[in-house]
Protein backbone atom coordinates (compact mmCIF):
# COMPACT_ATOMS: atom_id res chain seq x y z
CA UNK A 1 0.00 0.00 0.00
CA UNK A 2 1.60 3.66 -0.79
CA UNK A 3 1.18 5.49 1.88
CA UNK A 4 2.31 9.75 1.52
CA UNK A 5 2.94 11.41 4.69
CA UNK A 6 4.64 15.40 4.15
CA UNK A 7 8.02 15.51 4.25
CA UNK A 8 9.76 17.71 7.17
CA UNK A 9 12.29 18.66 5.32
CA UNK A 10 9.56 21.02 3.50
CA UNK A 11 9.09 22.76 6.64
CA UNK A 12 11.78 22.79 7.75
CA UNK A 13 13.40 25.26 5.01
CA UNK A 14 11.88 28.75 6.47
CA UNK A 15 13.79 27.56 9.93
CA UNK A 16 17.33 26.90 7.92
CA UNK A 17 16.83 30.10 6.22
CA UNK A 18 16.43 31.87 9.80
CA UNK A 19 18.74 30.06 11.43
CA UNK A 20 21.76 30.95 8.73
CA UNK A 21 21.02 34.79 9.40
CA UNK A 22 21.12 34.68 12.85
CA UNK A 23 24.86 33.06 12.29
CA UNK A 24 25.18 35.62 9.91
CA UNK A 25 24.22 38.72 12.37
CA UNK A 26 26.56 36.40 15.02
CA UNK A 27 29.76 36.14 12.47
CA UNK A 28 29.48 39.72 11.64
CA UNK A 29 29.96 40.74 15.53
CA UNK A 30 32.16 38.03 16.27
CA UNK A 31 33.89 36.27 13.88
CA UNK A 32 33.69 37.67 10.16
CA UNK A 33 35.70 35.43 8.36
CA UNK A 34 33.28 33.04 9.06
CA UNK A 35 31.29 33.53 6.36
CA UNK A 36 32.57 34.17 2.70
CA UNK A 37 29.74 35.79 0.18
CA UNK A 38 30.82 33.63 -3.09
CA UNK A 39 31.03 30.43 -1.14
CA UNK A 40 27.58 30.87 0.98
CA UNK A 41 26.26 31.63 -2.58
CA UNK A 42 27.84 28.15 -4.24
CA UNK A 43 26.41 26.51 -1.48
CA UNK A 44 22.82 27.88 -2.49
CA UNK A 45 23.54 26.84 -5.26
CA UNK A 46 24.07 23.19 -4.52
CA UNK A 47 21.66 23.16 -2.20
CA UNK A 48 19.24 24.25 -4.82
CA UNK A 49 20.36 21.83 -7.48
CA UNK A 50 20.40 18.96 -4.86
CA UNK A 51 16.47 19.65 -4.30
CA UNK A 52 15.77 19.78 -8.44
CA UNK A 53 17.77 16.80 -8.63
CA UNK A 54 16.24 14.80 -6.05
CA UNK A 55 12.64 15.80 -7.07
CA UNK A 56 13.50 14.55 -10.34
CA UNK A 57 14.60 11.06 -9.05
CA UNK A 58 12.45 10.45 -5.89
CA UNK A 59 9.80 8.93 -8.04
CA UNK A 60 12.57 6.44 -9.51
CA UNK A 61 13.65 5.64 -5.29
CA UNK A 62 10.31 5.23 -3.77
CA UNK A 63 9.57 2.67 -6.72
CA UNK A 64 12.65 0.86 -5.60
CA UNK A 65 11.68 0.83 -2.26
CA UNK A 66 8.12 -0.09 -2.33
CA UNK A 67 9.30 -3.08 -4.54
CA UNK A 68 11.39 -4.30 -1.85
CA UNK A 69 8.56 -3.74 0.47
CA UNK A 70 6.70 -6.39 -1.06
CA UNK A 71 9.52 -8.61 -0.07
CA UNK A 72 9.84 -8.00 3.49
CA UNK A 73 10.54 -10.33 6.06
CA UNK A 74 7.96 -9.71 8.34
CA UNK A 75 5.59 -7.06 8.84
CA UNK A 76 6.28 -4.50 10.97
CA UNK A 77 3.45 -1.77 11.09
CA UNK A 78 2.70 2.01 12.17
CA UNK A 79 3.19 1.43 16.37
CA UNK A 80 5.14 4.12 18.30
CA UNK A 81 8.02 1.89 19.07
CA UNK A 82 8.28 0.98 15.09
CA UNK A 83 9.36 4.91 14.60
CA UNK A 84 11.81 4.85 17.22
CA UNK A 85 13.22 1.63 15.96
CA UNK A 86 13.28 3.06 12.00
CA UNK A 87 15.20 5.73 13.23
CA UNK A 88 18.02 4.12 15.08
CA UNK A 89 18.27 1.43 12.23
CA UNK A 90 18.22 3.83 9.75
CA UNK A 91 20.58 6.00 11.49
CA UNK A 92 22.73 3.47 11.94
CA UNK A 93 22.72 2.63 7.76
CA UNK A 94 23.84 6.32 7.28
CA UNK A 95 26.59 5.44 9.36
CA UNK A 96 27.46 2.99 7.01
CA UNK A 97 26.37 4.88 3.98
CA UNK A 98 28.59 7.93 5.04
CA UNK A 99 31.87 6.12 6.41
CA UNK A 100 31.67 4.07 2.61
CA UNK A 101 31.25 7.50 1.15
CA UNK A 102 34.63 8.26 2.59
CA UNK A 103 36.14 4.77 1.90
CA UNK A 104 34.98 4.41 -1.74
CA UNK A 105 35.76 6.59 -4.53
CA UNK A 106 32.88 6.06 -6.46
CA UNK A 107 30.57 7.16 -3.32
CA UNK A 108 32.95 10.01 -2.63
CA UNK A 109 32.72 11.30 -6.07
CA UNK A 110 29.25 12.56 -4.67
CA UNK A 111 29.65 12.64 -1.06
CA UNK A 112 32.97 15.44 -2.11
CA UNK A 113 30.70 18.20 -2.58
CA UNK A 114 29.58 18.37 0.98
CA UNK A 115 33.39 18.73 2.37
CA UNK A 116 34.04 21.06 -0.43
CA UNK A 117 33.81 24.69 1.10
CA UNK A 118 36.88 25.78 3.48
CA UNK A 119 34.47 27.51 5.47
CA UNK A 120 31.89 25.93 8.22
CA UNK A 121 28.72 27.08 8.69
CA UNK A 122 25.01 27.13 8.80
CA UNK A 123 25.44 27.47 4.55
CA UNK A 124 27.85 24.48 4.34
CA UNK A 125 25.22 21.90 5.49
CA UNK A 126 22.96 23.26 2.53
CA UNK A 127 26.25 21.73 -0.05
CA UNK A 128 24.01 18.61 -0.93
CA UNK A 129 24.94 16.67 -4.04
CA UNK A 130 23.20 16.73 -7.11
CA UNK A 131 23.97 13.38 -8.40
CA UNK A 132 23.50 10.64 -4.89
CA UNK A 133 21.26 8.64 -7.29
CA UNK A 134 24.02 8.03 -9.83
CA UNK A 135 26.27 7.32 -7.01
CA UNK A 136 23.42 4.50 -6.14
CA UNK A 137 23.43 5.92 -2.02
CA UNK A 138 19.84 5.01 -1.35
CA UNK A 139 21.12 1.64 -1.44
CA UNK A 140 22.04 1.98 2.18
CA UNK A 141 18.26 2.45 3.07
CA UNK A 142 16.78 -0.47 0.81
CA UNK A 143 17.47 -3.24 3.60
CA UNK A 144 15.08 -1.22 5.86
CA UNK A 145 11.61 -2.23 3.55
CA UNK A 146 13.39 -5.41 3.46
CA UNK A 147 13.02 -6.17 6.92
CA UNK A 148 9.38 -4.84 7.10
CA UNK A 149 9.38 -0.82 7.86
CA UNK A 150 7.16 0.95 5.48
CA UNK A 151 8.62 2.62 2.99
CA UNK A 152 6.77 5.79 3.69
CA UNK A 153 8.23 5.56 7.33
CA UNK A 154 11.71 5.60 6.12
CA UNK A 155 11.58 8.30 3.76
CA UNK A 156 9.85 9.96 7.10
CA UNK A 157 13.03 9.29 9.30
CA UNK A 158 15.69 9.48 6.81
CA UNK A 159 14.04 13.38 6.43
CA UNK A 160 14.11 13.83 10.20
CA UNK A 161 17.83 12.39 10.60
CA UNK A 162 18.81 15.33 8.01
CA UNK A 163 17.38 18.25 9.73
CA UNK A 164 19.07 17.09 12.93
CA UNK A 165 22.25 17.21 10.45
CA UNK A 166 21.66 20.76 9.96
CA UNK A 167 21.93 22.43 12.93
CA UNK A 168 25.65 20.85 13.98
CA UNK A 169 27.51 22.75 10.86
CA UNK A 170 28.32 25.72 12.81
CA UNK A 171 31.40 27.27 14.88
CA UNK A 172 29.04 29.04 16.87
CA UNK A 173 28.56 26.44 19.18
CA UNK A 174 31.19 24.91 21.10
CA UNK A 175 30.50 22.45 23.70
CA UNK A 176 27.37 20.23 25.33
CA UNK A 177 27.29 18.98 28.29
CA UNK A 178 29.51 15.83 28.54
CA UNK A 179 26.32 13.15 28.46
CA UNK A 180 24.47 14.97 25.25
CA UNK A 181 28.54 14.88 23.71
CA UNK A 182 28.67 10.98 24.48
CA UNK A 183 25.69 9.75 22.78
CA UNK A 184 24.35 12.42 20.49
CA UNK A 185 26.03 14.16 17.50
CA UNK A 186 27.05 17.84 18.47
CA UNK A 187 29.01 20.55 16.25
CA UNK A 188 31.78 19.90 18.26
CA UNK A 189 31.85 16.24 16.57
CA UNK A 190 30.56 17.51 13.37
CA UNK A 191 33.68 19.73 13.10
CA UNK A 192 36.43 17.36 13.69
CA UNK A 193 34.60 15.56 10.57
CA UNK A 194 34.60 18.29 8.20
CA UNK A 195 38.58 18.46 9.29
CA UNK A 196 41.21 18.22 6.81
CA UNK A 197 43.80 18.07 10.27
CA UNK A 198 45.88 14.50 10.08
CA UNK A 199 44.61 13.35 13.33
CA UNK A 200 41.02 13.85 11.89
CA UNK A 201 40.93 12.00 8.80
CA UNK A 202 38.09 9.44 8.80
CA UNK A 203 36.78 10.17 12.06
CA UNK A 204 32.82 10.96 13.21
CA UNK A 205 30.00 9.36 10.57
CA UNK A 206 27.70 9.65 12.76
CA UNK A 207 24.47 11.03 11.69
CA UNK A 208 22.25 11.52 14.74
CA UNK A 209 23.84 9.00 17.15
CA UNK A 210 27.81 9.52 17.94
CA UNK A 211 27.44 6.33 19.52
CA UNK A 212 28.39 4.09 15.91
CA UNK A 213 31.21 5.97 16.19
CA UNK A 214 32.66 5.42 19.65
CA UNK A 215 31.31 1.41 19.10
CA UNK A 216 33.55 1.16 15.23
CA UNK A 217 36.50 2.64 16.52
CA UNK A 218 35.99 5.69 14.06
CA UNK A 219 35.29 8.58 16.77
CA UNK A 220 38.14 11.64 17.59
CA UNK A 221 37.63 14.10 20.16
CA UNK A 222 37.93 18.06 19.20
CA UNK A 223 41.63 19.15 20.07
CA UNK A 224 41.08 22.60 21.05
CA UNK A 225 44.83 23.09 21.00
CA UNK A 226 44.83 22.88 17.10
CA UNK A 227 43.19 25.09 14.69
CA UNK A 228 40.26 22.99 12.48
CA UNK A 229 41.35 23.43 8.58
CA UNK A 230 38.23 22.81 6.93
CA UNK A 231 37.71 21.41 2.95
CA UNK A 232 39.03 18.61 1.04
CA UNK A 233 43.08 17.18 0.86
CA UNK A 234 43.22 18.84 -2.57
CA UNK A 235 40.82 22.21 -2.36
CA UNK A 236 39.08 23.01 -5.30
CA UNK A 237 40.33 26.55 -5.63
CA UNK A 238 37.49 27.91 -7.21
CA UNK A 239 33.45 29.12 -6.68
CA UNK A 240 32.88 27.77 -9.97
CA UNK A 241 29.61 26.02 -8.90
CA UNK A 242 29.48 22.87 -12.19
CA UNK A 243 32.85 22.21 -11.30
CA UNK A 244 32.24 22.10 -7.70
CA UNK A 245 29.72 19.64 -8.38
CA UNK A 246 31.59 17.56 -10.63
CA UNK A 247 35.06 17.78 -10.29
CA UNK A 248 35.08 14.48 -8.56
CA UNK A 249 33.40 12.81 -11.47
CA UNK A 250 35.49 14.62 -14.07
CA UNK A 251 38.70 13.14 -12.33
CA UNK A 252 37.44 9.51 -11.97
CA UNK A 253 36.57 9.58 -15.94
CA UNK A 254 40.29 10.75 -16.26
CA UNK A 255 41.58 8.00 -14.05
CA UNK A 256 39.76 4.99 -15.71
CA UNK A 257 40.54 5.81 -19.38
CA UNK A 258 44.55 6.45 -18.60
CA UNK A 259 45.00 3.71 -16.38
CA UNK A 260 46.50 0.17 -17.37
CA UNK A 261 42.80 -2.60 -17.78
CA UNK A 262 43.62 -4.53 -14.75
CA UNK A 263 43.86 -1.24 -12.66
CA UNK A 264 40.67 0.15 -13.77
CA UNK A 265 37.95 -0.78 -11.51
CA UNK A 266 40.55 0.35 -8.79
CA UNK A 267 39.66 3.66 -9.69
CA UNK A 268 36.22 3.66 -8.85
CA UNK A 269 36.22 1.12 -6.02
CA UNK A 270 39.41 2.07 -3.46
CA UNK A 271 39.38 4.73 -1.54
CA UNK A 272 40.01 8.43 -2.75
CA UNK A 273 43.52 9.24 -3.61
CA UNK A 274 44.60 5.77 -4.04
CA UNK A 275 46.86 4.90 -7.82
CA UNK A 276 47.46 1.83 -9.00
CA UNK A 277 51.17 3.02 -9.01
CA UNK A 278 51.36 4.70 -5.50
CA UNK A 279 52.28 8.01 -6.65
CA UNK A 280 49.20 9.69 -4.85
CA UNK A 281 48.17 10.08 -0.71
CA UNK A 282 45.32 8.58 0.52
CA UNK A 283 43.69 9.90 3.89
CA UNK A 284 45.41 6.55 5.14
CA UNK A 285 49.08 7.74 4.21
CA UNK A 286 48.43 10.81 5.34
CA UNK A 287 47.38 10.30 8.82
CA UNK A 288 50.06 7.22 8.99
CA UNK A 289 52.96 9.57 8.05
CA UNK A 290 51.37 11.90 10.64
CA UNK A 291 50.95 9.70 13.55
CA UNK A 292 55.07 8.50 12.51
CA UNK A 293 55.82 12.50 13.06
CA UNK A 294 53.78 12.42 16.30
CA UNK A 295 55.41 9.54 17.52
CA UNK A 296 59.33 10.64 16.69
CA UNK A 297 58.15 13.69 18.78
CA UNK A 298 57.44 12.17 21.82
CA UNK A 299 60.13 9.42 21.38
CA UNK A 300 63.46 10.98 23.29
CA UNK A 301 66.81 10.68 21.21
CA UNK A 302 68.71 7.97 22.10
Amino acid sequence: MIVKLPNPVDYAVPIFVLMILIEMIWARRNAPEKYEPRDTLTSLGFGLGSTVAGALTAGLVASMFYWGYKYRLIEIGWAWWAWIACFIIDDLAYYVFHRSAHRVRWFWASHVNHHSSQHYNLSTALRQSWTSFIALGFIFRLPLVFIGFHPAMVFFCGAINLIYQFWIHTEAIKRFPAWFEYVMNTPSHHRVHHATNPRYLDSNYAGTFIIWDRMFGTFATENDEEVIRYGIVRQLGTFNLLYSVFHEWIAIAKDVWSAPWRYKLGYLWRPPGWSHDGSRDTSDSIKARWNERQQKAVTPAE
